[in-house]
This record gives structure tokens, C-alpha cells and sequence, in this order.
């Protein structure tokens, strides 16, 4: 099944980018007013400027800004969850969070890493 989380319609990503972001800088990308959109996932930080569902309204503004891995390994959309802390988690939820680097790593562009992140493999 190896094929399960290509995209339907092909994707042209640029190199991924490690450049260090601070977490202000992060959670101006929330997709407010137009603003970009950025979604950190186990550190590194992925533009998700262009899916409506990361911008204001959207269903995933929640993760907009911020480091969502542990809301993302739980399949959770509560704020409360839109964290950077995911080691505790059980095997299962890693298993899914990893699922979702590789969902977000052939959709969109990595812009950088946070700044002194310490949730990263």
C-alpha cells in the first residue's frame, strides 16, 4: 500500500528548507487576514497557505501557527491538543502521526524547522 498517501493530482515541491523559525514568527502564519498559513509537525514547518481548510473558517485553522503533533497523532481538532508534545503518546497515536508527516511531506513545501524545537525524530 504503498501508494496510499500520494496525492491525487501531482505535486512539484521545492527542496525542503531547515531554516530556523521562532515560534512568533510560526504563530503569525496562522491564516488570518490573509496571512500565510504554516502547520509545524514534529518541528518541521510546512506551507499550507494554499488549502482553504488551514485559513480562517477552515476545519484545520486550529492547527494554523502552531506545532498540531500532538492534535494530529490523536486525530483531534481541539486547541487544547495543537501541541508540540508527542512522545508520550501511545504507539498507535505515533504510528498515526507519523502517518501524517508523510501525508504533509508529499502535499506541501517544508519552509523551515522551529527554532529550537525538541519534538523532532
Amino acid at each position: 500500500m504503498s501508494g496510499k498517501f500520494e496525492p491525487k493530482v501531482p505535486v512539484n515541491l521545492n527542496p525542503p528548507k531547515d531554516d530556523p523559525i521562532s515560534l512568533e514568527e510560526l504563530a503569525k502564519a496562522n491564516g488570518t487576514e490573509g496571512q500565510k498559513a504554516y502547520v509545524a509537525i514534529k518541528g518541521k514547518i510546512y506551507d499550507v497557505t494554499g488549502n482553504k481548510a488551514y485559513q480562517e473558517g477552515g476545519s484545520y485553522h486550529v492547527f494554523a501557527g502552531k506545532d498540531a503533533s500532538r492534535a494530529l497523532a490523536k486525530t483531534s481538532t481541539k486547541a487544547e491538543d495543537a501541541k508540540p508534545e508527542w512522545r508520550d503518546l501511545s504507539d498507535k497515536e505515533k504510528s498515526t502521526l507519523n502517518d501524517w508527516v508523510t501525508f504533509f511531506s508529499k502535499r506541501y513545501n517544508v519552509v523551515g524547522v522551529v527554532e529550537g524545537a525538541t519534538n523532532m525524530d
